[in-house]
């Protein structure tokens, strides 16, 4: 993989030799997660303080549970997983179809599965199984042509759309996102990141400004004509996609989305056009967070907080119970901890001993850091509330256990190439 290995030999991974480290049970990647999850244990209790079922104990064992089950899955080498992993995929979109025929509609989405014991949310799973199947994938072949692109799309393409209609559309993005990112990863032409990220525009501008759309078109058959060798080819299917995307985003947004979702996209930009409908969470969560000062008003001291002026803040809004109560200096830390999260993870698939195992660790990183991008974003009234959950740090104990899994591999990726270099 070109962009790993200069990677590596920048940073002088390929010569260099370590010590091997065995104290993965108190290893960063594994601490940082846990720590996360006590402090979103305490401010879920603050949160649901008043209530007589509160979800902050079953938050923190179940960090505790996934804390235990990554350190395990640390020492299981994922080439003994590799024949599996085609099957966990179907295994996936089994679960995803389920969805619709017997799943369970919470706020107007229909996303979990009732297991008796405890509800299911396959669209968590189903990020790390599409990370899993995309790395073996494109390790398999180096895409150099357009047919290349055709298996990791149609590959990705198949859970996107039935977690788009459930409708999940926060998911949805972060399957898009990841899915680019391992496509650079594995050396594919920046343009043609460029050309499919854009259909992001493309749709935009069709539902806003149409007319620009004469100038914006040629813009994409350009970036084709330059990246390829077969120039007109490539350059008359990149315009076509983007013409076809184009037509089908008023479908996708008229049919694929709820009223609600419609209005969140667009009250973002100034939530007092409805201040006790789609703007409310924006408005209340920024002034929990502006109420906590620099210092907060302390833990399970949060006014707001213990009010519950913020509808379901437990889950996606539990930044805002954290910048009230921790105020400036506990959000800057939580940041920091994060930052370094993702900072090993990208330290680890730059020094992953394989393709695979370095799309598997770029892929995860780049959904951690996607979802806390847009999550801190949406709590702070930068960017439209999509429902995507804050890392470690929202409630849900599919989403959390898929987390601690995926950090398991990543330590099992790190532990063997270390092991390497010795």
């Amino acid at each position: 993989m070109v962009r790993r290995i200069s990677l590596l030999n920048k940073r002088g991974f390929l010569s260099k030799k370590g010590n091997f480290s065995r104290g993965f049970l108190f290893s960063p990647l594994l601490l940082i997660p846990l720590f996360l999850v006590i402090i979103s244990g305490l401010l879920i209790k603050s949160v649901q303080g008043n209530l007589i079922v509160s979800n902050y104990l079953s938050h923190i064992l179940t960090g505790f549970l996934g804390y235990f089950l990554a350190f395990f899955i640390s020492y299981v080498p994922l080439e003994r997983i590799k024949k599996y992993l085609v099957p966990f995929y179907l295994f996936t979109l089994i679960s995803l179809l389920l969805i619709y025929f017997f799943g369970i509609t919470v706020s107007g989405a229909q996303r979990w599965l009732n297991l008796g014991i405890f509800s299911f949310q396959p669209s968590e799973v189903a990020k790390l199984s599409t990370v899993l199947t995309l790395a073996l994938v494109l390790d398999r072949k180096l895409i150099s042509t357009a047919r290349d692109l055709v298996l990791p799309l149609l590959l990705v393409a198949v859970p996107w759309l039935l977690i788009f209609f459930q409708p999940d559309l926060g998911t949805s993005l972060v399957l898009l996102v990841l899915t680019g990112v391992m496509l650079y990863w594995s050396q594919m032409p920046i343009e043609w990141i460029l050309i499919l990220v854009f259909c992001i525009v493309t749709s935009i501008l069709y539902l806003t400004l149409p007319n620009i759309l004469i100038f914006w078109i040629p813009v994409i058959g350009y970036l084709a004509y330059r990246s390829s060798k077969k120039k007109i080819i490539f350059s008359t299917l990149a315009i076509s996609f983007h013409l076809l995307v184009a037509k089908l985003t008023p479908i996708l947004w008229e049919y694929g989305l709820k009223e609600y979702q419609k209005d969140r996209l667009v009250l973002f930009l100034d939530p007092n056009r409805d201040p006790l409908g789609g703007g409310y969470h924006l408005i209340q969560s920024q002034i929990a967070i502006g109420s906590g000062g620099l210092f907060g008003t302390g833990l399970l001291r949060g006014k707001l907080t213990n009010l519950q002026f913020i509808p379901e803040q437990h889950t996606d809004f539990i930044f805002s119970a954290l910048g009230e109560e921790l105020g400036f200096v506990g959000c800057i830390i939580v940041l920091f901890l994060f930052f370094f999260l993702i900072k090993n993870l990208i330290n680890t698939a730059i020094i992953a001993r394989t393709s695979f195992e370095s799309l598997i660790v770029i892929g995860i990183a780049s959904t951690f850091l996607f979802q806390i991008i847009i999550n801190l974003f949406m709590t702070i009234g930068l960017g439209p509330v999509t429902g995507i959950p804050l890392p470690f740090m929202s409630y849900g104990r599919t989403s959390l256990v898929t987390n601690f899994i995926s950090i398991g591999f990543v330590l099992s990726i790190l532990k063997r190439s270390r092991s390497l270099r010795n």
